[in-house]
């Protein structure tokens, strides 16, 4: 078992990249023990396959150096807040015992992300519930495991931040990471149908955005966060 410092759990393959990949990137660079779970296999988009999302997934937790990154295969689309996903969900919280857990958008323009925040963040509930039980790769059962903190990355639509981190020297490695993902955005010899996130302007808003919530902390690029439970400070010095 990998203990890990801080999962992402994400809806689609891409999802990590695009909404905390700087954040991903600069933990990895302090030292922290990083993983990504995605919940789908990504299958139901338009552009590329279930195979070569899983390539480009790969190539991209290469990039950013991550301990482990994983499939539940949930149903893309059509996965549920309910007692069969969530108890998958929950076998790899309690499988990595994550300190803090980062989640799709509590809200956005794809149904599956503002989904994927509620099921995630309920997992992360009952997973320290001991009567829930779950079992391992191996069939053993797996003990209770809450994660501290539970934080939801900003994705589409333009949320307000309930706190913004500083990810201006690890910004070159999250693009890298999106680029990744070759048959998802732009590239004008591609002959796949156009999407919303295959656009040129994409990649143009995730830099824009990138730049506006790091003007807001005095740097040149910082990635949102909104939370459901108020974090606390040890004392007003530890505010940027």
């Amino acid at each position: 078992m990998t203990k890990l410092d801080i999962l992402v759990l994400a809806a689609h393959p891409d999802d990590a990249e695009l909404g905390c990949g700087g954040t991903i990137a600069k933990h990895v660079a302090l030292g922290f023990k990083v993983g990504i779970v995605d919940l789908t296999q990504g299958e139901l988009g338009t552009r590329g396959t279930p195979e070569t999302r899983q390539a480009e997934a790969a190539a991209a937790a290469k990039i950013l150096n991550v301990a482990i990154r994983e499939n539940l295969r949930l149903a893309d689309g059509f996965f549920q807040n309910d007692q069969a996903d969530q108890l998958k969900v929950i076998a790899a919280i309690r499988a990595y015992q994550p300190e803090i857990v980062l989640a799709n958008a509590i809200s956005d323009r794809h149904p599956d992300h503002g989904k994927g925040a509620s099921l995630v963040g309920d997992a992360c509930f009952l997973a320290g519930l001991a009567k829930v039980e779950t079992t391992d790769v191996q069939g053993k059962r797996q003990a209770p495991w809450r994660p501290k903190a539970v934080y939801h990355f900003i994705q589409s639509n333009l949320l307000m931040p309930h706190f913004v981190v500083d990810v201006s020297e690890h910004w070159h490695r999250k693009m890298e990471a999106i680029r990744a993902y070759k048959t998802q955005f732009f590239d004008p010899s591609s002959q796949e149908p156009e999407t919303f996130i295959s656009q040129p302007g994409f990649l143009e808003l995730i830099e824009s955005r990138g730049k506006d919530f790091g003007y807001a902390i005095g740097a040149t690029y910082g990635e949102g966060f909104t939370v459901r439970r108020l974090p606390g400070v040890e004392d007003l010095f530890a505010l940027k």
